[in-house]
C-alpha cells in the first residue's frame, strides 16, 4: 500500500496483451488514472511469447505480464483453469489499495476485488461456466459500462452495479478522418487496396453476429456488387474453429469472399476505420460498443443490431436493425447517404472521455475505501 499523498496504488487486471475491447478499456483507463497522479499497475496474462501489449503504454503505468505457455490442442476448460491458476500464483494483491479485475479470468485470480462486468455470457464448458459465475458473485463491488448490463446483473443475481461508461479516443479517430494531406493519403492507401467497403471489427465469432452479417452482405451485394466486406480484429482466448468453419461454408454458399485482415496494428487502425464507407456492428451481445463509437468519432456511418444496450449508448446516432434483412437495408441506406447522423455521431463520441471515466472510477474507489474503513 502507498502513502495517500502519493495517490492510490491501483492494480487493473486483464486477460490478454492483444487488442480486444476489454484490453483496450483496461489500458486507456490505466493511463487516465495515472494522469491524475495515481500509481497504476496493469497485470495481464501474456500468451504466445508476448513480451508487451499490442500498443505502447504510458510510462507512468507499470506493467506486469505473466507468461502462459500455449499448449497445442489444449481443451478450453483446462486452458481457462490454468490461466486462472498461473495469474493467481503471480499476482500480489497486498501491494495495492485497489484491485480491479476486468474479466472473469482475472476476477477468479485476483481474490477480493472490484469487477467490471462488460457483458454477460452463457457458457456450456463447465470450467468456463464456473469461472463466469464465480467472477460475478465473488467480487465485493461491481461496475458495468452500461445501464442495460447493470439491469441484467440486477435481474439475474440481485447485484447492484455502478454504471461507468467507456471512454473513447475520439481525437485519434477524428484525426484519421481529417482533410489534411497525410490523412487523405493514409485513407487512400486502404481504399486502393480494398475498394468501397463495409468494415466490421471484432473477428469471427458468435457474439459478433458474423454469420448474420454474411447474410446481410449477400443482400447488399445484389444492389452494390462493388462493395466488399472487410473484417478486422479477432484475438480471443476462446476456440471458435467450428463457428469459423460454418462461417466459411456460409460465405461460400452466398458467393461472398470477405477480406479477413485479422488484428490490425494499433497505429493503422484509425486509417482503416476512417476509410470505410460504413461500419457494421451486428453483435448479439455487447456491453457498450467501443469499436462502433470509434467509427462514429471517425465520421463513418454505423449500423448496429437493435439491442437494448446499443439503443441506450448510441441513441439516434446509428441505424438500428433487428434482422439480417433490416440490417442489409440499413447498410444500403448508409452507403447511399453518408452525411446523415455524422455530426451527431462525432459529438456523441467526443462526450465519452477517458478522463471522465477515470474521475468516476476514483469516486467509486473512494466509496469502497470508506466502506472498508
Amino acid at each position: 500500500m502507498t502513502d495517500r499523498q502519493s495517490g492510490l496504488s491501483i492494480a487493473l487486471l486483464t486477460y490478454s496483451t492483444r487488442p480486444r475491447g476489454g484490453v483496450v478499456h483496461t489500458l486507456a483507463l490505466a493511463e487516465a488514472l495515472a494522469a491524475t497522479g495515481q500509481q497504476v499497475t496493469v497485470w495481464s496474462l501474456a500468451r504466445g511469447g508476448d513480451t508487451a501489449f499490442f500498443r505502447p503504454v504510458d510510462p507512468r503505468v507499470r506493467v506486469e505480464l505473466v507468461p502462459v505457455i500455449d499448449i497445442p490442442d489444449e481443451p478450453l476448460g483446462p486452458r481457462v483453469r490454468r490461466s486462472i491458476d498461473e495469474l493467481s500464483a503471480a499476482f500480489t494483491p497486498d501491494r495495492y489499495d485497489v484491485v480491479h479485475a476486468q474479466d472473469c479470468i482475472t476476477a477468479n485470480a485476483a481474490g477480493p476485488c472490484i469487477r467490471t462486468v462488460h457483458h454477460l455470457d452463457h457458457f456450456t464448458t463447465p470450467e468456463l461456466a464456473a469461472c463466469h459465475e464465480h467472477a460475478i458473485v465473488a467480487p465485493h463491488t461491481h461496475v458495468c459500462v452500461s445501464a442495460a448490463v447493470a439491469g441484467e446483473l440486477a435481474a439475474g443475481w440481485g447485484i447492484r452495479a455502478t454504471v461507468i461508461g467507456n471512454g473513447v479516443e475520439a481525437e485519434r479517430f477524428a484525426r484519421a478522418a481529417a482533410p489534411g494531406p497525410v490523412a487523405v493519403e493514409r485513407r487512400t492507401v486502404w481504399r486502393r487496396r480494398l475498394g468501397p467497403y463495409v468494415l466490421s471489427i471484432g473477428g469471427i465469432e458468435p457474439r459478433k453476429g458474423s454469420i448474420e452479417l454474411l447474410e446481410s452482405m449477400a443482400r447488399v451485394r445484389v444492389q452494390r456488387p462493388d462493395v466488399q466486406l472487410v473484417i478486422a480484429g479477432g484475438e480471443t482466448l476462446f476456440d471458435y474453429r467450428d463457428y469459423r468453419a460454418e462461417w466459411e461454408r456460409t460465405a461460400q454458399r452466398l458467393a461472398l469472399s470477405p477480406v479477413v485482415l485479422g488484428p490490425v496494428a494499433h497505429e493503422e487502425l484509425p486509417w482503416l476505420v476512417a476509410a470505410a464507407n460504413t461500419f457494421a456492428f451486428p453483435s448479439t451481445k455487447e456491453g457498450f460498443g467501443l469499436a462502433a463509437m470509434e467509427a462514429l468519432a471517425a465520421g463513418v456511418p454505423v449500423v448496429t443490431s437493435d439491442l437494448p444496450v446499443l439503443r441506450e449508448v448510441f441513441g439516434g446516432a446509428v441505424r438500428l436493425a433487428a434482422t439480417p434483412e433490416d440490417f442489409a437495408a440499413a447498410l444500403l441506406d448508409s452507403l447511399a447517404v453518408r452525411n446523415e447522423r455524422i455530426a451527431a455521431g462525432r459529438a456523441l463520441a467526443a462526450r465519452h472521455t477517458w478522463a471522465a471515466a477515470a474521475r468516476a472510477h476514483l469516486a467509486l474507489y473512494g466509496q469502497v475505501a470508506a466502506r472498508a474503513a
